[in-house]
């Protein structure tokens, strides 16, 4: 059984007790994403602490998504809900990299894979190197853009 799933269901049923509505709300959501990730494919399956920090990944990515289009469609009250959201979704996720130790972790993978001025053609080996190192700790858009960088693309 996941540890960060157990925290999740003790953590709802306080917020429960404590009558705190958003939070209930929004541990609800991620504990029903939890679920449905392990009800999903042909035979249903124990999600380890990996995979649930993946789903609490794409929950809070959905969540700033959303805050944004909130924002474009000038809709400030639901933005705000959709950060309130997210913070607490946060909570659960590891400590986020700072772009300094992007940077760093980039530039040992194509040190390591010999990608230095392979250009683009070098993304995927160095992806996949730099993947497991930032996986639910850095946003993959974040990590790609200074893959390009330093490739120089």
């Amino acid at each position: 059984m996941s540890e960060l799933k157990d925290r999740l269901r003790a953590d709802l049923t306080a917020s429960m007790k404590a009558r705190d509505s958003l939070r209930s709300g929004t541990l609800r959501m991620v504990l029903t994403a939890i679920t449905n990730a392990e009800v999903a494919g042909k035979e249903a399956k124990e999600l380890t602490d990996d995979d649930v920090i993946g789903v609490l990944t794409s929950e809070a990515k959905k969540r700033r998504e959303a805050s944004e289009a909130f924002d474009a469609g000038n809709r400030p009250e639901l933005a705000a809900k959709e950060r309130e959201e997210s913070a607490i979704i946060a909570e659960y996720l590891p400590a986020q990299l700072g772009e300094d130790e992007i940077r760093e972790i980039v530039t040992a993978a194509i040190e390591s894979t010999g990608s230095a001025g392979a250009g683009m053609k070098a993304m995927g080996a160095v992806m996949g190197v730099v993947q497991p190192q930032v996986k639910g700790r850095a946003d993959g858009g974040t990590v790609a853009a200074e893959v390009k960088r330093q490739l120089g693309a």
